[in-house]
């Protein structure tokens, strides 16, 4: 793909995600449904978060193309860098494991992950937005152009870090609040619990994996961006 044309498609896709996460942080508080409790605001939900990780990542791809159709290819090969990491650590990953795991516990019982109460706060498109979008995107974004992966080692402990804090959120907003931040987490004892993390860390990490078969299936072990 031409550069402008990587340029064009990053910048919307970064208008896009900023519009979503505009939109989100702009519902309405006072027409929150019970269920739903203030403390930690929208950044204690994985799909919030996951947004404005996506935004973060094609603003940063949007700049590395800029900087190479500008021909400051020093600066440009860091930024890359960085572009490529967020992508293959981070981006890819997270954005698969809230589309597919909502989905999946969605169709099971909706109310453990989204209760039926939200309908009538959030807009149906939002949620697509939020949780079927961001899927496609990052699967355009394998197509569109290779990315270098990390040795898997630094790979799988940057990622398993970013986990481990999340799940450190999760849990210091139910030692504040006793409340728990997806209502699925409430039918767990301690050891289920622990036990579903691990599930779900094993879970993103195949994800992880399955994003860089699926670079190198496309793209060759030597192919990459400079």
């Amino acid at each position: 793909m031409e550069i402008s044309t990587l340029a064009t498609y990053h910048f919307l896709a970064f208008a896009w995600y900023l519009f979503v996460a505009y939109s989100i942080a702009h519902v309405k508080t006072e027409e929150r449904p019970s269920e739903v409790f203030l403390y930690g605001g929208q950044w204690k939900y994985l799909t919030v978060l996951n947004l404005i990780l996506q935004a973060v990542f094609y603003g940063v791809s949007f700049l590395a193309d800029v900087l190479r159709l500008i021909k400051k290819l020093r600066c440009a090969k860091c930024v890359i860098s960085s572009r490529d990491l967020l992508f293959s650590v981070l981006a890819f990953p997270v954005s698969t494991f809230v589309c597919i795991s909502f989905w999946t516990l969605y169709t099971y019982n909706r109310e453990l992950v989204y209760p039926k109460s939200l309908d009538g706060v959030i807009p149906l498109w939002l949620n697509h937005a939020m949780h079927t979008a961001v899927l496609p995107f990052a699967l355009l974004e394998i197509l569109a152009l290779p990315h270098r992966y990390p040795a898997k080692k630094k790979g799988l402990i940057l990622l398993g870090f970013v986990a481990f804090l999340y799940i450190s959120w999760v849990l210091w907003i139910y030692s504040v609040t006793g409340e728990w931040v997806y209502p699925l987490f409430a039918l767990f004892s301690p050891p289920g619990l622990a036990a579903f993390f691990a599930g779900s860390l094993a879970i993103i990490i195949s994800f992880y994996n399955f994003g860089e078969f699926l670079n190198r299936m496309i793209w060759g072990q030597s192919k990459f961006s400079s």
